[in-house]
């Protein structure tokens, strides 16, 4: 068949000499467009406080893409994702609205304006924001389609699920909250420029032409007089994660075996620029990062696993139980709080292993430092023929006798020579509301952690009350 185009339109000559329309160029199928087609990711700095262990965020020029991840098979959460989806589109004409495929499908033909989306492995690359409306698990969801990636954008997170011990905002705040993200650190004052060259958050000389230095500042200035003020920014929580690689019994590494669960939508091979080098200088599967835990279980075999644990290369313990659990601080108010492991403050840099229903009476669980260096090797003795293991629900595998999975805390810091540059984490942004940076004597870091405690998870609630 021989291409043609008539009147801007893509046309084919079939077998028969006669033209045919290969595709559609209607307004409603142009509503969704490839992803790849928007301009790369901006990334944001993060500024120490000598007042708090949260980071405030500062963007060196307007975000222009945001990804809306709403919970999946929840008519009423789709509905407040157009809401929101509807209000961006109208204050913030600049933005470009980014969905997964199946969500891009059904709320498209809602919304006035063109919306994007692609394979996921594109997200990285392109995502400046990420909003999710849901619960923890759509959280989980949106962290995943980065879990190849050291780098991970802005989480504003609304509290629409059943726990939403993650989630910080309720959606009734989604304008403020939304303003606060895309604010903060926005030069929005005409003092503020400085002709061609600007000074940006982190403190850098930052180099611009003046065309683009003003539409920079339209960027901004166009919700003027809305912001909640010039100084105020957004707290960000960096989430640390856990670094997870499987092994063969030969120390081959097989994470490109582990299978996606079907709310994962990662059903592509690991993108290429996400691969590193070994030695011989062949492309190599990196590593995955869970931000809740690493879970080996029996699964449907009737006989307890054994599993040999190791800490910084020295044997530690045979542990026979159900299953072992290694989890974040984060992950420490999900599967491991409920397998008896202890809570922890999000800001702990710490490894916590939970043994699952353990034989041993004596088997309690364990925090390690960040860095620590856990391997879980299958033992001779494990009399199941496979162990199953997940990587924050997201991924699955099984694993059978002399493979081994390698676990260590993902470090995170500020870059060396790189002002507001920061490695690894998951930022979150925090609700904190006006003039709470040092209340009464509290930090700001306390305030969603101590009330989720209480108000979510009942803890050391009396009984008959």
């Amino acid at each position: 068949m021989i291409p043609a185009f008539i009147a801007g339109t893509p046309m084919q000559v079939g077998s028969s000499g006669v033209l045919c329309r290969c595709f559609t160029t209607t307004a409603r199928r142009l509503e969704i467009r490839d992803a790849r087609a928007l301009p790369k990711r901006i990334q944001p700095a993060y500024k120490e406080s000598s007042s708090s262990s949260l980071l405030s965020l500062r963007w060196p020029k307007p975000p222009r893409n945001v990804l809306i991840v709403p919970k999946l098979m929840s008519p009423k959460v789709t509905e407040s994702a157009i809401v929101f989806a509807r209000h961006l589109q109208t204050e913030y004409p600049t933005l470009n609205l980014i969905f997964e495929k199946r969500i891009a499908e059904k709320v498209h033909e809602s919304l006035s304006q063109p919306i994007f989306t692609s394979e996921p492995t594109h997200f990285p690359n392109r995502v400046d924001v990420v909003a999710t409306l849901g619960g923890d698990g759509t959280i989980l969801r949106a962290a995943s389609l980065f879990s190849l990636h050291e780098s991970v954008p802005p989480v504003i997170a609304f509290s629409m699920g059943t726990l939403g011990f993650l989630g910080e905002w309720k959606f009734d705040e989604f304008k403020r909250a939304w303003r606060e993200v895309y604010m903060s650190g926005g030069r929005v004052s005409v003092s503020d420029l400085q002709g061609p060259h600007t000074q940006t958050a982190s403190g850098a000389r930052d180099s611009h032409s003046e065309g683009e230095e003003n539409s920079l500042h339209e960027a901004w200035e166009h919700v003027r007089g809305k912001s909640l003020g010039t100084a105020r920014s957004s707290k960000i929580l960096l989430r640390n994660r856990l670094k997870v690689g499987i092994y063969d019994q030969n120390g081959i590494n097989v994470n490109g075996q582990l299978m996606p669960t079907s709310t994962a939508e990662l059903h592509q091979p690991v993108p290429q620029e996400a691969k590193q080098l070994t030695s011989t200088g062949q492309p190599a599967t990196p590593a995955f990062h869970a931000i809740n835990e690493l879970v080996i279980h029996r699964g449907p075999n009737p006989h307890l696993a054994i599993i040999d644990v190791f800490v910084d290369n020295h044997f530690l313990t045979e542990a026979v139980a159900d299953g072992i659990l290694v989890s974040t601080p984060t992950g420490s108010t999900a599967y491991s709080l409920s397998a008896g492991g202890s809570i922890m403050h999000p800001l702990v840099k710490v490894l916590l292993i939970t043994p699952i229903c353990a034989r041993s009476l004596s088997f309690r669980p364990l925090g390690l430092p960040l860095n620590t260096k856990v391997v879980l090797k299958i033992s001779e003795k494990n009399r199941g023929r496979e162990l199953e293991v997940s990587i924050d629900g997201k991924r699955t595998a099984g694993i059978t006798i002399g493979m081994e999975i390698r676990v260590e805390g993902e470090m995170v810091g500020p870059r060396v020579h790189e002002a507001g540059s920061w490695n690894g984490g998951v930022p979150c942004v925090i609700r904190t509301p006006p003039g709470s940076d040092n209340r009464d004597g509290i930090a700001e870091d306390d305030d969603g952690w101590v009330g989720g405690l209480n108000g979510l998870l009942k803890f050391n609630y009396p009984f008959g009350e």
